[in-house]
């Protein structure tokens, strides 16, 4: 998840249960001329393997070229991102944009598995619109081009994040391939992982947008479930994490929208909510917190 997925976080779930870890994605181009500027989302520890770096682009040579830049990094694997909606990647033919061009989905794949050591894996959605459903063609042809495995969001690049995800779609590719799939989307709860496999038949499933809220459902815990206490000591670990990683001042800025989020079940007075989200530094912010009683909450 570009922006939310660093190492503070993804480290963060590790320590809860995860079991594979994806940096946010980097774009091909970025790769090749803009190392510097993308270094801090390509940075991993030991400790987090198995990890993927994932890749976006649209072009088979430029990708390659750059998949084998990352691959001097030793991450397990490279994805490669089919399934992002965001305008300015879908509308330039690279993420979601690239499963309205199965040819060039086949290039890619074929370029990149013949060229690296390392397993190469897709993360896919259903297709553009309802009209252009071409996930079981995108499925196949990432079989046949040596993907290592396939990841499934039931959603097409139009639905976005809205609407219900189409679990019948994700069984349907399971049932088309041989490689493993992971099912994503709708996995808000502990008890949606199971209902996921044992609907879809899926190898494993992916939690993006609700662990941002809830770190703990690695843990098999529902955001329910989770004391004040247990909220209050992550959300220091993860503070503390993203000071180190990226010091005091922007390590305190990019962790504010996280804290929102472990925040957001609580009705904090909005001043007091807005104060806590704006402090300059560490200290401030933890004066602030240690006045606030979550228990009451």
């Amino acid at each position: 998840m570009d922006g939310y997925s660093d190492w503070p976080f993804r480290s963060l779930c590790r320590g809860l249960g995860s079991a594979i870890s994806y940096t946010e994605f980097v774009k091909a181009e970025d790769v090749l001329a803009r190392r510097e500027q993308i270094a801090d989302k390509l940075r991993f520890t030991e400790d987090e393997r198995p990890l993927a770096i994932q890749l976006y682009g649209d072009d088979a040579t430029t990708m390659c070229e750059a998949a084998l830049r990352l691959q001097e990094l030793r991450p397990d694997f490279i994805d490669i991102n089919m399934g992002c909606p965001a305008k300015t990647i879908a509308n330039r033919g690279a993420g979601a944009g690239l499963l309205r061009t199965p040819v060039k989905v086949a290039r890619i794949l074929r370029v990149l598995t013949a060229s690296l050591a390392i397993p190469v894996t897709v993360k896919i959605r259903l297709g553009w619109d309802d009209d252009s459903l071409t996930y079981p063609l995108i499925a196949r042809i990432a079989e046949a081009e040596g993907a290592a495995a396939i990841a499934v969001h039931g959603r097409t690049k139009v639905q976005g994040y809205g609407g219900q995800a189409n679990w019948d779609a994700i069984a349907e590719v399971v049932q088309s391939v041989k490689i493993p799939v992971i099912g994503n989307g709708d996995i808000k709860t502990v008890p949606d992982i199971e209902r996921m496999k044992n609907h879809t038949g899926c190898n494993a499933v992916m939690i993006g947008r609700a662990a941002i809220s809830n770190p703990w459902v690695f843990a098999r815990l529902d955001r329910a479930a989770v004391s004040s206490e247990r909220v209050r000591a992550t959300l220091l670990d993860h503070l503390e994490r993203s000071l180190q990683f990226y010091g005091p001042a922007r390590g305190l800025v990019l962790f504010r929208k996280y804290a929102a989020h472990y925040l957001s079940p609580y009705r904090l007075p909005k001043e007091v909510r807005q104060k806590l989200l704006t402090r300059q530094t560490p200290a401030e912010f933890l004066v602030l917190l240690d006045e606030i009683d979550l228990r009451g909450l």
